[in-house]
């Protein structure tokens, strides 16, 4: 009888035991005298990508993208093409020879001279020099003329010398005046020429080049007398004509 009530008891026991596990179970649950160990850590980010204190996204440190430049792509084969980076900075120039951009001085060679009377200044005729080359040129001094077979050539008007060297560039035209004859009869020795001959002048302007020109005259040819002079080289037509 003892041994049942012993047995009893402790069967009593264990189930108050497990009676107050249960309600301690249920307490947790419930959320009353739970430790709160705060919400689940957030994944870490990762190199690829990160977030600044605003939320935007970042490429990470050493792997920046390089936007809006272009380096540009020129051969240097000299082909004349250039190519520009995004700020408009010339990456490449055409390669332009020296030699090429050099004036030279204007002679028979590299121009084409034509001769022709004026109606005003009467008795004057003007020389037209047109650069025919591929370089620009210095036209020194003035005219050295010739008409027929003269043994000496016509002195200059002083007076008409220009501030500067006429430069002609390829295509481009100088000017000069000659003074044929006296508009008023008082020359002396009169006659007529067929043909003339215009001689350039070096930078020295001391002689004259090999190279000469021969413009054609009037079919009924020039009158000149011993008043004639010549004025130096303009760059302006209307400056060759008031002399």
């Amino acid at each position: 009888m003892t041994s049942i009530r012993t047995s009893r008891t402790r069967l009593l026991t264990a189930a108050a035991t497990v009676a107050i596990a249960a309600l301690s179970l249920t307490a947790c649950n419930d959320g009353s005298g739970v430790k709160d160990e705060g919400a689940p850590a957030a994944s870490a980010p990762t190199a690829s990508s990160s977030t600044d204190s605003k939320g935007a996204s970042k490429a990470p440190a050493g792997d920046e993208a390089t936007s809006g430049s272009d380096s540009g792509s020129g051969s240097g084969s000299g082909s004349g093409t250039s190519s520009k980076t995004s700020g408009g900075t010339t990456a490449k120039t055409p390669a332009r020879s020296a030699a090429a951009a050099k004036p030279v001085t204007c002679s028979g060679a590299n121009t084409r001279t034509v001769a022709a009377p004026l109606t005003r200044p009467v008795n004057h005729m003007l020389l037209t020099v047109t650069n025919t080359g591929g370089k620009p040129c210095y036209l020194y001094g003035y005219p050295v003329v010739r008409f027929g077979e003269a043994q000496s050539v016509p002195p200059v008007v002083e007076d008409s010398k220009p501030q500067a060297v006429v430069t002609l560039n390829p295509g481009e035209s100088g000017y000069a005046a000659v003074l044929l004859s006296a508009a008023d009869g008082s020359g002396k020795h009169g006659h007529t020429e067929k043909s003339l001959e215009v001689m350039f002048q070096p930078r020295s302007m001391s002689g004259s080049l090999p190279a000469t020109a021969h413009p054609a005259l009037p079919a009924d040819g020039a009158y000149i007398d011993d008043s004639l002079k010549v004025t130096y080289w303009q760059q302006d037509l209307d400056n060759a004509v008031q002399w």
